[in-house]
């Protein structure tokens, strides 16, 4: 009898401690471009806060869907402001937790051993020797909005429409340049300027005139069980540690 009540109370206690181990955890679902800038503040407000953070990239269009299909997010970064803008209006959102934290900016990259050149811009793409331009598909990644536009405002997209490589983000679209998958790509500067892959891209800023600010914005997710932890986290994000950590990744915040 002693021996059954024990293996009761250790069972209990098993399950009391993954209960509380999951209490402990919010689970962000995130743009891709975001992944180098959460790689340094997810550690640091786990380690501020004692809670864990469980982080999903994606493009903004597929995790905005999934919101609305009931997916568990506690949190969701966007790269753009219309997904989020969407959610607060059908009321999905805690309120007043809709902020803009950053505005992302794209480039021109190769791999470090091609010889584009990529000071020449994106009229460079018409070069014959480049085949294959990759790019997050516009149809639901922001990134892959302001690449078109770019291309449209110098007057090149239709002559390189099929030259166009769609990637699902722009996560995806960096692999398809170091990967050998396309001769160029536009991505996110935040992509490039990841300490794991910088070494091996070339690139150069694509004005700011050229396409619409990429103005990127984030919600506490209303059917999260875990809010009060959102919105720590969501501060965190605003504060000095997590606008600092933006900005070394290319981006503009608030606090710029």
């Amino acid at each position: 009898m002693g021996k059954e009540r024990g293996f009761v109370l250790i069972s209990v206690w098993f399950l009391l401690s993954v209960c509380f181990c999951r209490a402990q955890e919010i689970t962000v679902a995130a743009a891709a471009d975001l992944r180098p800038a959460l790689d340094e503040i997810s550690p640091q407000f786990e380690r501020a806060s004692g809670l864990h953070v469980h982080v999903i990239f994606g493009s903004s269009g597929d995790l905005f869907q999934q919101i609305q299909n009931g997916a568990p997010f506690d949190v969701f970064l966007s790269a753009n402001v219309g997904y989020p803008h969407k959610l607060q209006s059908a009321g999905l959102v805690v309120p007043e937790s809709y902020f803009e934290y950053a505005t992302g900016k794209i480039v021109l990259a190769v791999r470090a051993d091609s010889k584009i050149d990529v000071n020449a811009g994106l009229r460079v793409l018409l070069d014959p020797a480049v085949k294959k331009v990759a790019i997050a598909n516009p149809e639901h990644a922001p990134y892959g909005v302001a690449a078109m536009s770019a291309l449209k405002k110098e007057n090149i997209a239709d002559k390189l429409s099929s030259k166009i490589v769609s990637a699902e983000n722009i996560s995806q679209a960096a692999s398809f340049v170091l990967g050998g998958g396309a001769d160029a790509g536009i991505i996110a500067l935040s992509v490039v300027l990841a300490p794991a892959s910088h070494a091996q891209f070339r690139y150069k800023e694509i004005p700011a005139a050229d396409y619409s600010p990429i103005v990127q914005a984030c919600v506490a997710i209303k059917a999260s069980r875990q809010q009060d932890s959102a919105l720590k986290f969501l501060s965190f994000l605003r504060g000095k540690d997590g606008a600092d950590i933006l900005q070394r990744f290319g981006f503009e915040t608030p606090r710029n």
